[in-house]
């Protein structure tokens, strides 16, 4: 079955079209937006899914406007935003380094801006606001570190992920040593945070994602050609007339960046920059990074896992970063199982 075509335009522009891809993506985005007002509709007062339909539009009740626009869409719009900023940045990651394991989880950056964030509370009792400061700076420093350890003419992909393992090393040894010392109520609080929760988000965290990804996420997709030849070797992408150190280092930054205000926004929400790039390209069964079905993915994936917690667990209701930890790792397993048999690792 043929699923590419070409689309020509005047003035000799032609665009080839992968078809398979374009639906996956269109059913991607049904279900996020499914799962999104499914999800508004959710808590201890529900919502039939017409009435938030009618309520976003405009002509909801008083009562239907105030709890959904102020009290739930905020939460449903932040848990796109991660997981798309997550789903994406994962993609490039996995790209640049050519490895399946070669995600935020792996490499530390998760784990960077943990310690961000628990420098502020256990040392400065932050608000709400200089926390997720300090887990931005903290994921940004980490990404550099990252950076600086692995360039040797470049920043190739093993070394990238063998010193991202380092690094989640000692950066997870310092975010212990950091709830050791401090107090209880500090502790509590970190804790939870690190879990990786959408609970209580609202437009303040709303605003900062969305004017991230709006600059980001159309500077990404543009670079997506000049990965794809990279993804067949630096020589060759060299001969093709990419500029491999540049593109990689920029695409290094912007994923970085989306990964760090994903993780300040919500916490680390663990494995879904893993799992969502890898399950976007099983569903398209397409070569390449296959940016925009990631994205598409990792929004999907987290506000589907928020929806579950919220309902299947009934009054004991989980954090987010709880069931995408349960499902990553069982994917995790899965992942090492079968590369292992096919000797890859």
């Amino acid at each position: 079955m043929k699923t590419n075509r070409v689309l020509r335009a005047p003035g000799g522009i032609s665009l080839r079209l992968d078809v398979r891809a374009v639906t996956v993506v269109v059913l991607l985005l049904l279900a996020a937006l499914t799962a999104g007002v499914a999800l508004i509709g959710t808590g201890d007062f529900p919502i039939p899914a017409g009435d938030v339909l009618k309520t976003l539009l405009g002509n909801g009740s008083a009562g239907q406007e105030f709890i959904v626009n102020e009290l739930r869409l905020p939460r449903v719009l932040v848990g796109l935003l991660v997981g798309a900023s997550l789903g994406l940045g994962g993609a490039l990651f996995q790209a640049v380094t050519r490895n399946p394991l070669g995600s935020p989880d792996v490499l530390g950056l998760g784990q960077g801006a943990t310690a961000g964030a628990l420098t502020v509370i256990v040392l400065f009792s932050g608000s709400a606001a200089q926390v997720t400061l300090g887990a931005l700076v903290g994921g940004l420093a980490t990404g550099l570190a990252l950076h600086l350890l692995a360039w040797k003419r470049g920043v190739h992909g093993y070394r990238l992920v063998l010193v991202g393992v380092g690094v989640s090393a000692v950066v997870t040894a310092v975010n212990g040593y950091l709830l050791t010392v401090s107090d209880i109520v500090d502790a509590a609080r970190a804790v939870v945070w690190m879990t990786g929760s959408l609970d209580g988000r609202d437009w303040d965290q709303v605003r900062p994602l969305l004017a991230v990804c709006a600059v980001l996420v159309p500077l990404v997709l543009a670079g997506a050609r000049g990965l794809r030849m990279m993804e067949m070797g630096d020589d060759v992408a060299n001969a093709l007339g990419v500029r491999v150190e540049r593109v990689r280092a920029l695409l290094l930054v912007a994923a970085v960046l989306l990964t760090a205000t994903a993780t300040a926004a919500a916490g680390p929400v663990a494995f879904v920059a893993l799992t969502a790039p890898q399950l976007a390209r099983r569903l398209t069964r397409s070569p390449g990074p296959n940016l925009l079905p990631s994205l598409c993915m990792g929004a999907t994936l987290l506000v589907t896992a928020d929806w579950a917690a919220q309902r299947v667990f009934g009054a004991d209701r989980l954090p987010v970063g709880v069931v995408t930890g349960v499902l990553g790792g069982a994917y995790l397993l899965w992942l090492l199982v079968s590369e292992r048999r096919a000797g890859r690792i």
